[in-house]
């Protein structure tokens, strides 16, 4: 027998949707709240994310799930499964959270719930983690992205202070997907059109940054996005630019051809890591 102890589960906030919102033709904003709101401990980072457990809605679970019960009498496909997703507003007073949800399609659980999701339904997750937010101390910000990490920038965007400088590329399928963002006026916001090309397939986000002619001083990068996306980008900031670790954070949010399943299984191989431990 390992010696090694057993981590309790984390626990589970259960949330109800109050509203939605559609975006975009591929984008759902849903409003989160209800009793269960007062568990949620916030965080003060801009790319703030929580664990979103989604159920076959065939087998009539409901949050919050005993997943230690659930494992003696469901087979591992039958039992629920964890999405990442980004927090994009949290709103104390009035006792909310809003998630943005890419939807194509009918394809896995995340997307088909947010699609059809409804006032009273209900939600459980973990959560949030995090680790990025803009440096008010930094000459210049970086910011690029896919519809993944859209959420992400938008609060980062939010947060950053009336003087902020710096320029943001913003990957998505075309016109019909941008949508209204609010930023410092000497922040660039670049939309990047791949066109019929399906997401993640595309070049046209790295290849954007690495032709930008950068502004002088400090930069603080954030890039997050599809997986082969970020290891282009990590070649312009580090092999390119020579930009320090600390002054980049660059993450994958997803990996084209891969479920999410395989895409987290991977973050424990080298086709899935993106910056050296």
């Amino acid at each position: 027998m390992s010696d090694r102890p057993v981590r309790a589960p984390k626990p589970q906030i259960v949330l109800e949707v109050i509203r939605r919102e559609q975006l975009s033709p591929h984008l759902v904003r849903l409003y989160l709240g209800g009793d269960g709101f007062a568990s949620f401990v916030n965080n003060d980072l801009t790319d703030r994310y929580v664990k979103i457990f989604f159920a076959h809605p065939e087998l009539g679970l409901q949050p919050p799930y005993d997943m230690a019960a659930l494992r003696e009498r469901l087979t591992r496909d039958e039992l629920p499964v964890t999405r990442t997703y980004t927090v994009r507003e949290v709103n104390d007073a009035e006792q909310w959270l809003s998630i943005d949800f890419v939807v194509h399609g009918d394809e896995g659980l995340a997307a088909p719930w947010a699609a059809r999701a409804e006032p009273g339904d209900r939600i459980a997750f973990t959560g949030p983690g995090g680790g990025y937010r803009p440096n008010p101390e930094a000459d210049w910000h970086l910011l690029a992205g896919d519809e993944s990490a859209l959420p992400a920038i938008g609060a980062a965007l939010e947060a950053m202070p009336e003087e902020a400088i710096g320029v943001a590329f913003i990957e998505v399928g075309g016109a019909d997907d941008q949508i209204a963002l609010s930023a410092p006026a000497g922040i660039d916001i670049r939309w990047l059109h791949r066109g019929a090309a399906p997401a993640g397939s595309s070049s046209i986000l790295a290849d954007t940054v690495a032709a930008f002619e950068w502004m002088p001083g400090q930069v603080q990068v954030f890039a997050h996005g599809e997986r082969e996306s970020m290891k282009a980008l990590r070649e312009v900031f580090f092999g390119q630019r020579g930009l320090d670790r600390g002054q980049v954070s660059l993450s994958g949010y997803w990996a084209y051809g891969r479920t999410e399943d395989r895409f987290q299984a991977e973050k424990r191989e080298p086709i899935g890591q993106i910056l050296a431990p």
